[in-house]
């Protein structure tokens, strides 16, 4: 979402947040999966010999039938820093070396490490650990993508970007709890409300923690990982060294957008900043224009989905009479190569608000023909009540004024279900579409 001078977050307003919320509920945020807990685990393990790993995520790969990127922090650099893995409980244990990512942003040092671990089997159960010289985590769960038309279910939520980040760790806890057998997640840009905030970044990992180490994340950049403390755009250094996504073969514009195959499903994740980079290196729209068509046309997946952070279409605002509704530039630019590449479903966010526009084709509502396009709404505690004037394509509106809200989408060899929900699990809208 553009910054809104209401809703700037100072890292000390952040911080006083943080730790008022902290005092006030410090019972609740000491039970297990919370960072008090976790934080005390970790000074228990250190006495112990184990390792104190922080941050642990699984990273989707352009292959997670059989490879998973895994990424994590350390207190300390580590030495022959690696990744165990094997099926659970067996004894042939597998290993791979893990690289040192280590970096600096905000004036914060992240010791930071990867490794993938390759060669899996499809649908099938694993468990990893981190290693290094003289100790080792404990073990954390992995299930691989499964192969050909098998179904799966997958949580789609919208921008997180928050002031303490306590409602979108509520949230995202309490979806992750009603829906278990979630193979992955995707997180729909503006993870965090400031992208050079290291300590924002830690809250957000802190959310989904227990989630992001047990499955993997989908990530996408969105414009508040492009701005510095000041406010002011920068490229997105924290947002590209936090997340080793798949590599896209661009020489100027590595891992801004990517693509993977997770069953019969092709995902598309695309890159609306350009804007935002323009000012540091141009070309990032058209260079994505043409890797999509090659990309879509090269896939054999039954579906094919795009997820891109800011919207299709341009609102009315109540306080700008000025603002036509219509199509966004991302419309303009995209909605016409969607059209042609038969994408069935276009999930968008940026808005903060969750609409449901059916079926798009030639720029207009169709029954038949063209994506299905949903704005997936809004999932951290940055809300915009009453800003948005109901666009003519809206089927179905989130109840006003908005909270929070997450998405399920249920695969089956000839049906997407895609299910919007608000944070109780009470079901705001459900579309199918079949093939």
């Amino acid at each position: 979402m553009a910054i809104d001078k209401k809703n700037l977050l100072t890292r000390r307003n952040f911080l006083k947040g943080a730790v008022g919320i902290s005092l006030l509920a410090a019972g609740a945020y000491f039970l297990p999966g919370t960072s008090l807990f976790r934080r005390a685990q970790n000074s228990a393990r250190m006495l112990s010999g184990d390792l104190h790993a922080r941050y642990v995520r699984q990273i989707i790969t352009g292959t997670p039938a059989a490879s998973r990127r895994i990424m994590w922090e350390a207190d300390a650099p580590l030495t022959d820093a690696a990744v165990e893995y094997r099926q659970p409980g067996s004894e042939d244990i597998r290993t791979a070396k893990a690289a040192d990512e280590t970096f600096t942003d905000d004036g914060y040092t992240s010791n930071q490490y990867g490794a993938t671990i390759s060669g899996l089997q499809a649908d099938t159960d694993y468990e990893y650990r981190i290693i290094s010289t003289d100790a080792k985590s404990e073990w954390h769960k992995l299930h691989t993508a499964p192969a050909g038309s098998a179904g799966y279910k997958l949580l789609i939520f919208p921008d997180s970007q928050s002031s303490d980040y306590s409602d979108w760790a509520k949230m995202s806890q309490d979806a992750w709890k009603r829906n278990p057998d979630a193979r992955f997640f995707v997180n729909m840009g503006d993870l965090v409300d400031n992208g050079e905030d290291h300590t924002q970044w830690q809250a957000w990992f802190d959310a989904v923690g227990t989630m992001i180490d047990t499955i993997p994340v989908v990530p996408l950049m969105g414009n508040h990982e492009t701005y510095d403390q000041k406010w002011k755009v920068r490229l997105p250094e924290a947002y590209l060294h936090y997340f080793d996504v798949p590599e896209n073969r661009s020489a100027q514009f590595s891992r801004y957008y990517y693509s993977f195959d997770y069953g019969d499903v092709h995902f598309m994740v695309l890159n609306s900043q350009w804007d935002e980079t323009n000012d540091f290196k141009q070309g990032l729209m058209d260079e994505q224009r043409e890797w999509l068509q090659e990309d879509a046309r090269k896939s054999t997946a039954k579906w094919k989905i795009v997820l891109i952070h800011k919207d299709v279409l341009q609102y009315r605002i109540h306080n700008r009479p000025e603002r036509q509704e219509g199509i966004s530039d991302v419309g303009e630019a995209f909605m016409p190569l969607f059209d042609q590449l038969g994408i069935d479903i276009v999930f968008t966010a940026h808005l903060h608000t969750y609409r449901d526009r059916g079926h798009l084709y030639n720029k207009q509502p169709s029954e038949t023909r063209g994506p299905l396009y949903i704005l997936t709404g809004v999932a951290g505690n940055v809300r915009y009540p009453g800003l948005w004037i109901d666009h003519a394509y809206d089927k179905v509106t989130a109840p006003q004024p908005e909270t929070d809200n997450y998405l399920t989408m249920d695969v089956t060899p000839d049906q997407l279900t895609v299910t919007c929900y608000l944070p109780d699990g009470t079901t705001i809208d459900q579309i199918h579409v079949t093939k």
